[in-house]
C-alpha cells in the first residue's frame, strides 16, 4: 500500500484528486515534483483510487506524440512506461494506398496503463506529500477555504478529506448538451503470427481499407510491438458502439482479409468509447472543484485524443498551483473547439468523406505541422494554410451553419 491515509474523521491535504486513470495520475506525477523549491513546503497530494473490483477499470492503452528523447520520466516521456515508440506513420487510404510520413521530432508512443500506474504510485510513494487511497469519493461539496470530500473505503468504514482544491476525473453520468456528438468506439487485439508480420518503426494510424459503415467512418489501426506481435484494432467515429460480436468480426476480417496475418494467436483484448462532442464541458463545479481528463473537455473533439491533452493541461494546472493562481486554464483553446465543432458537424451530417478527408490531410500537410494541428499548436497562418487544402465548399457551409444549431442532449456512450 502506498502512503496509507489514516482512518480518522478529517484527513487533509492541499490536493485532492479523485480518479487513478489517466488524468487523475498525470496531474498527480506533475504536482509531486522531485526536485521542488527547497524554499517552499513541498504540496500534499493526496489520490483516490477505486478500490480493485468491477468498479476498477481493465488496463488500457494510452498513445500520445511528442519530441522528447522518451528515455527518461521527465516532461518529454515517461521511462519504463513507454512500452514503444515508433518513428513513422502510415495511413492508407480508401483506394488502398499507403503513405508513409515521418513526423520528426516528433515520435508515437504507447503507455499501457498498468505501468503509468506502477509509475506514478512509486512517485507518491517516494514523495513525502504524495498518498494514496483506495476508496469510493461519495460526495464532494464546497467548505471555507477549500472543498470536502467523503470517502468510503472498501471495509466500510467512511473517511472525509479536505483540501484547498480537489480535482476530479471520474466520468460524467451524462454528457453536457452538444450541436454534434459522435463516438470513437473501438476493439483491439493483442496479436501474435506464426511469422514476422510487422515493421516495428511504422504505426499505421488510420487504415481505411476496411467496408465503410452507412453513417461515419471505420479504420484499422496497428501498432507494431515487435515483427510477430501488434496491438490491432479496429475503431468507428458513429453515433452507436457495436455489439462485441460486432467488433470481432470485423477485427477478424480486418487481421486475415486486408492484412492477411495467416496464423494468429489473440493474446488479450481491450475495447472502448470515447465521446467526440461540441459540448461546453464545466471546467469548474465549484471555487474550489475542477473537473479535468475527459469529464473536464480535455478529448479532442474531431480526433478523440486525449492523452496528450492531458499531459499539457496537467503541466498547466501544475504551474498554476505554484504560482498561487486560482484558475485553472483550459484543455483546448478556442480555436481549435470552434474548428472541430465545424469538422464534426461535417462529418456527421456526410457533407465530406472521412476516409478521404482525413488521407488528404496527410497527403498535403507536412507530418510535423499536422500534428501540432491536432495538438491545437498551429498558428492561425497554419490553420488557414490547412483549411484550404480540404473541401473549402463544405467545410465553409457548415461554418455558417454550427453557430445557428441548438444544442440538445444526446445519448451517453454505451446506452
Amino acid at each position: 500500500m502506498v502512503g496509507p491515509v489514516s482512518a480518522g474523521p478529517v484527513d487533509t491535504s492541499d490536493v485532492v484528486i479523485l480518479g487513478g486513470g489517466a488524468a487523475g495520475l498525470s496531474l498527480a506525477y506533475r504536482l509531486l515534483d522531485t526536485d521542488p523549491d527547497p524554499d517552499t513546503d513541498a504540496a500534499t497530494v493526496t489520490v483516490v483510487e477505486p478500490p480493485d473490483g468491477p468498479v476498477r477499470p481493465a488496463e488500457r492503452t494510452w498513445c500520445y506524440w511528442d519530441q522528447g528523447d522518451g528515455d527518461s520520466d521527465g516532461d518529454a516521456g515517461f521511462g519504463e512506461a513507454v512500452t514503444a515508440t515508433w518513428p513513422l506513420l502510415r495511413v492508407h487510404g480508401p483506394d488502398g494506398s499507403p503513405l508513409t510520413v515521418d513526423p520528426a521530432p516528433f515520435r508515437y508512443r504507447m503507455v499501457r496503463s498498468t505501468a503509468f500506474e506502477r509509475l506514478v504510485h512509486t512517485r507518491l510513494e517516494r514523495s513525502p506529500g504524495g498518498r494514496l487511497l483506495r476508496a469510493t469519493a461519495d460526495t464532494v461539496r464546497d467548505v471555507p477555504a477549500g472543498a470536502e470530500v467523503r470517502c468510503t473505503a472498501p471495509g466500510g468504514w467512511t473517511l472525509t478529506l479536505r483540501a484547498r482544491h480537489v480535482f476530479d476525473s471520474r466520468p460524467l453520468r451524462a454528457l453536457p448538451p452538444a450541436r454534434t456528438q459522435l463516438l470513437q468506439h473501438f476493439r483491439g487485439w493483442f496479436v501474435r503470427t506464426g511469422t514476422d508480420r510487422f515493421d516495428p518503426v511504422v504505426a499505421d494510424l488510420m487504415d481505411f481499407r476496411v467496408p465503410q459503415p452507412r453513417h461515419g467512418l471505420a479504420f484499422g489501426y496497428v501498432l507494431p510491438l515487435a515483427p510477430d506481435r501488434a496491438l490491432v484494432e479496429y475503431t468507428e467515429f458513429s453515433r452507436r458502439p457495436l455489439t462485441t460480436a460486432a467488433y470481432e468480426a470485423a477485427l477478424g476480417h480486418y487481421a486475415r482479409e486486408v492484412l492477411r496475418l495467416g496464423e494468429f494467436a489473440v493474446e488479450s483484448a481491450e475495447q472502448g468509447v470515447i465521446p467526440m462532442t461540441d459540448a461546453r464541458f464545466p471546467r469548474r463545479t465549484g471555487p474550489a472543484v475542477f473537473r479535468i481528463g475527459t469529464a473536464g473537455g480535455a478529448t479532442r473533439p474531431a480526433t478523440g485524443y486525449t492523452f496528450a491533452a492531458v499531459q499539457r493541461h496537467s503541466r498547466a494546472v501544475a504551474a498554476a498551483l505554484r504560482d498561487g493562481r486560482a484558475t485553472v486554464p483550459a484543455p483546448h483553446g478556442r480555436r481549435a473547439l470552434a474548428m472541430d465543432a465545424v469538422l464534426l458537424r461535417a462529418l456527421d451530417t456526410g457533407r465530406i468523406d472521412g476516409p478521404a478527408f482525413f488521407t488528404g490531410l496527410f497527403r498535403r500537410t507536412p507530418a510535423p505541422r499536422l500534428l501540432r494541428f491536432l495538438d491545437g499548436a498551429t498558428s492561425l497562418r497554419e490553420e488557414w494554410g490547412i483549411g484550404l487544402r480540404t473541401p473549402v465548399g463544405p467545410m465553409l457551409r457548415t461554418a455558417l451553419e454550427v453557430p445557428f444549431l441548438p444544442r440538445r442532449t444526446h445519448p451517453a456512450p454505451g446506452t
